[in-house]
């Protein structure tokens, strides 16, 4: 896929403003996007929109179909005719710069009972009818009762992982089931109108951006959560034992910076049995992310090639080992359902193989360069500007980085104090700055003006914001990660302004406007 020369920001639904402690598809995404649109911007990037999981993580779902369904807008269910001014009038004080997540759920969910409650009752406007939710449901069969099902009984063991459940519901048992649905049929109806509302309000605003030329660009993590409605529901596509634990899990050898290698804990998939049968549950995942989304980047494209595996019951990765993934077969099978080109770009960053990069060849998938590595690396990296190509998506940090103006006041390198300097001495010689004080700016010019077609900058680093405002620390745990809320009115008209004649000036703006859905 050749994208388009155009550019972008990166801000997760999570991190927009708003009164309901955390951000939502309600009035101020459709500001950001008002925004995106002023400023010249064509690409919209968020995270993975699903329910979070451990430690609040969007990689770490019980569902890689759902949405999450504290995204929900409470604003929009009113005007949807599902809640009333009189539900909205106590809101919590919630914190404005950050999401205090255990008090937003609890909110949400008893916003979500009262709109539930208000819809069994006969209200809903056209969009959110009766007639509309079984529609919702008959088109998202496929996943949809299993998820519903899944939550209701995760609730009902009080949350504790789905291998701890009593035997008959951990093998699926078919009375067991049959059983569940009829006993926790209220929760189960209460989940499934969570998903259609979400679905409804993602649908329309994803609807608003279009119409102001703005692409959504999605992630889509290579692996699933073990304590999820995807293992539970498909065990016979994953490597698992008699108990429903994983014998192998996934992660990435012991390298330079870790000497133990990472151990992700994700079940493997059994590739073999997925090829025999088409690779139908990736399809129906990747089909369910194209229905969400212009644009889907694979995170971990490396594993599709080949993936490190380690022993299940095993603390750490060093035991593993290299195994073939499933290679160029699964996305011909994409290929043959969705058409060509695909909307995907690969995450190719760390160390890639010959083999990989055949694959993106084969296929015409962009990558990934990041200017941040660029200057810890120096003169001959790929992630400098001078070294970029046209397939490149050209980013100033991901949502895994520091800040630009947090990486300029602490880099995060194992480096003594005069190594930093002179790698901050590199950044400023390598963008003709006298010193670090605008190096922010710098280096979003320095990805617009490249010749990559697609440039894009979290919004921290537009703002020149800090450390404090950093979305993922990655193997840190806590209130730390995924938290972080943009402040109410820091994206001004003269920012707007700014960022547009910059874009302009290097031949972004128009761009993404020819790109269209699959199947258009």
């Amino acid at each position: 896929m050749s994208l388009p020369r155009s550019s972008g920001l990166l801000l997760h639904i999570t991190s927009l403003p708003g009164r309901y402690g955390i951000g939502d598809f309600g009035p101020a995404a459709y500001a950001f996007a008002d925004f995106l649109a002023e400023a010249g911007q064509r690409v919209w990037q968020v995270l993975p929109l699903v329910p979070p999981g451990y430690g609040a993580s969007p990689y770490a779902s019980p569902s890689t179909f759902a949405l999450n369904p504290y995204l929900v807008s409470p604003d929009k269910l009113r005007d949807a005719g599902l809640l009333t001014d009189d539900d909205l009038a106590d809101v919590p004080a919630f914190p404005d710069d950050h999401v205090d997540f255990g008090p937003v759920e609890h909110y949400k969910w008893d916003l979500l009972r009262r709109a539930h409650a208000h819809f069994l009752d006969g209200a809903g406007l056209p969009g959110y009818t009766a007639d509309d939710l079984a529609t919702f449901e008959a088109l998202h069969a496929d996943w949809l009762p299993e998820y519903a099902l899944f939550a209701a009984l995760k609730e009902a063991h009080g949350g504790v992982a789905w291998t701890d459940w009593e035997p008959a519901c951990v093998r699926r048992d078919p009375d067991a089931l049959a059983q569940a649905r009829k006993t926790h049929a209220d929760a189960i109806r209460l989940h499934t109108f969570a998903q259609f509302v979400a679905d409804a309000q993602w649908q329309a605003l994803w609807s608003y951006c279009r119409q102001r030329s703005i692409r959504l660009l999605g992630d889509l993590p290579i692996y699933v959560a073990h304590d999820s409605a995807d293992v539970w529901a498909n065990q016979d596509l994953f490597l698992l034992n008699d108990d429903g634990q994983p014998t192998v899990v996934a992660g990435v050898p012991p390298d330079y910076f870790s000497e133990t290698g990472q151990r992700w804990g994700n079940p493997i998939y059994r590739w073999d049995r997925m090829k025999r049968n088409g690779y139908g549950w990736w399809v129906q995942r990747m089909a369910r992310a194209i229905k969400l989304m212009d644009l889907v980047r694979l995170d971990h494209f490396r594993g599709f090639e080949a993936f490190w595996q380690s022993p299940g019951d095993e603390d750490t990765a060093v035991n593993g080992e290299w195994i073939e993934g499933p290679g160029s077969d699964l996305f011909a099978m994409f290929e043959k359902q969705f058409g060509a080109p695909l909307p995907i770009i690969a995450e190719d960053l760390g160390i890639i193989t010959p083999g990989v990069r055949a694959i993106m060849a084969e296929f015409d998938f962009p990558g990934m360069v990041v200017l941040q590595f660029g200057y810890d690396e120096g003169p001959n990296s790929e992630h400098l500007p001078h070294n970029y190509r046209h397939a490149h998506v050209a980013y100033t940090g991901t949502h895994d980085n520091d800040t630009i103006q947090g990486w300029n006041n602490n880099p995060e390198v194992t480096v003594a104090e005069a190594e930093a300097k002179r790698i901050r001495d590199f950044a400023c010689a390598y963008l003709g700055l006298p010193g670090t004080d605008h190096l922010h700016w710098a280096s979003i010019r320095a990805v617009l003006t490249s010749v990559a077609n697609l440039a894009v900058f979290p919004v921290q680093d537009l703002l020149g914001l800090g450390s404090d405002t950093r979305i993922n620390r990655p193997g840190s745990l806590g209130g730390i990660n995924w938290a972080w809320r943009l402040e109410e009115g820091v994206l001004t008209e003269a920012l707007a302004e700014q960022l547009h004649r910059m874009t302009a000036v290097t031949n972004r703006l128009e761009g993404m406007t020819a790109l269209k859905k699959v199947g258009e």
